[in-house]
């Protein structure tokens, strides 16, 4: 397990620009969003629901391989401290500096205020949780549950640096690393959504959001776990068609019967358990069959890779504030709902890219408020997959 794992880093790195690409279609489809095109595409709708039942559940899993990897060669106290610092402390500073802003240009566009950006930022202060007030971790949820992931399974992660338990968890993984029985982690997924999907939906508040929170750790919990076999990296590789095959047949029947109306179960019954039964499957088969083609084609390091792997929490942290603000202007504009998409990932890409480049890795206190590392690791043989914390 000493060699550096890179198509991990490849997946962590595509799956969060995959989820800016996403962000940037949100205001031209039906859901409801920040700021809203006044036309939506129905079609591109459907698109962006499929995306998001697996891009989520994709990252979670990746950042329990993450800390994983982060635990190798960390006390338990050096990695909670590391937690507080490259998660939570990013998280207030964007709630309290940069996601302000998101709020402001909702409330503008749906008429709530008419005022300059100064008189409103003071409301940020009251500390009124939105949407009676202007305080909100909107898109930073993510980062919101991952660090509460990682506070209550400390006691988890200690107990597995115990020699004798660290073992037995690799043996286990091992275990599970045959096809047939890492087919069936599915089924725990299945039973969240025949329990909880109906009953709790997703809320993205932390305290009522069961289905979305127990979903969510179970698979930062597979990472974790599953992680520690070599065995699984490579039954993934090896049975990635299979894989994929089984994720695009269950895709296919979701988009037949519920997807391609947009046509969701709302309460129990015959509906919602082959629901429950597909897009489980869907989820996690995806995520086998993902690992699989990174690992067969992109286990290689490249300038790009270095230079985004690093460049990637910061993009995240920033990139909902920028579509939004710009946005805001793009939605008033009289042309084609494509171009004005094409146009705002330009936009967001390139904003990202100068802020990034010319500002946030330069300077100690910018590398600290967005999650970086403050120094520059010189050893390029790092631990395997330890990028950014997310």
């Amino acid at each position: 397990m000493s060699e550096r794992k890179y198509f991990i880093d490849w997946i962590r790195v595509l799956a969060f620009f995959l989820l800016i690409l996403f962000h940037c279609a949100m205001p031209f489809v039906i859901f409801e969003w920040e700021i809203k095109n006044k036309e939506q595409s129905f079609a591109l709708s459907c698109v962006i629901w499929w995306l998001h039942q697996w891009r989520l559940p994709l990252l979670f899993f990746v950042s329990g391989v993450g800390i994983r990897f982060s635990l190798q060669k960390r006390s338990i106290a050096s990695f909670a401290g590391e937690r507080v610092v490259r998660l939570f402390i990013p998280l207030a500073f964007a709630m309290l500096f940069t996601i302000p802003l998101q709020v402001y240009f909702e409330w503008m566009q749906k008429g709530k205020i008419n005022e300059s950006y100064w008189t409103f930022y003071p409301s940020v202060w009251k500390f009124i949780p939105y949407p009676d007030g202007s305080l909100t971790w909107s898109h930073m949820w993510f980062v919101v549950y991952l660090f509460a992931f990682c506070i209550l399974l400390l006691p988890v992660f200690a107990l597995f640096k115990i020699p004798v338990l660290k073992r037995l968890k690799e043996k286990l993984a091992i275990l599970l690393s045959r096809p047939g029985l890492i087919l069936l982690l599915f089924f725990p997924l299945t039973i969240y959504y025949w329990k909880l999907y109906t009953k709790y939906p997703e809320q993205q508040n932390l305290v009522d959001d069961w289905f979305v929170f127990i979903f969510s750790i179970t698979l930062l919990l597979y990472g974790y776990l599953l992680s520690s076999s070599d065995r699984f990296w490579e039954t993934c590789e090896k049975y990635r068609k299979l894989f994929l095959s089984i994720a695009a047949s269950c895709m296919v029947l979701l988009f037949i019967f519920y997807w391609g109306k947009l046509n969701l179960p709302k309460q129990s019954g015959t509906s919602l358990t082959w629901y429950g039964v597909l897009d489980g499957l869907h989820i996690w088969t995806l995520i086998l069959a993902i690992a699989g083609f990174a690992k067969r084609y992109l286990n290689y390091s490249n300038a790009f890779l270095r230079y985004a792997n690093e460049a990637v929490y910061p993009f995240y942290i920033l990139h909902q504030t920028l579509i939004v603000a710009m946005g805001y202007y793009v939605v008033q504009w009289q042309i084609p709902i494509i171009l004005k998409l094409v146009l705002l990932v330009i936009f967001c890409f390139a904003s990202l890219l100068l802020l990034y480049h010319f500002f946030i890795r330069r300077f100690l206190l910018t590398r600290l408020l967005y999650g970086l590392k403050l120094r520059k690791s010189k050893d390029k043989k790092k631990a395997p997959a330890e990028g950014a914390p997310i």
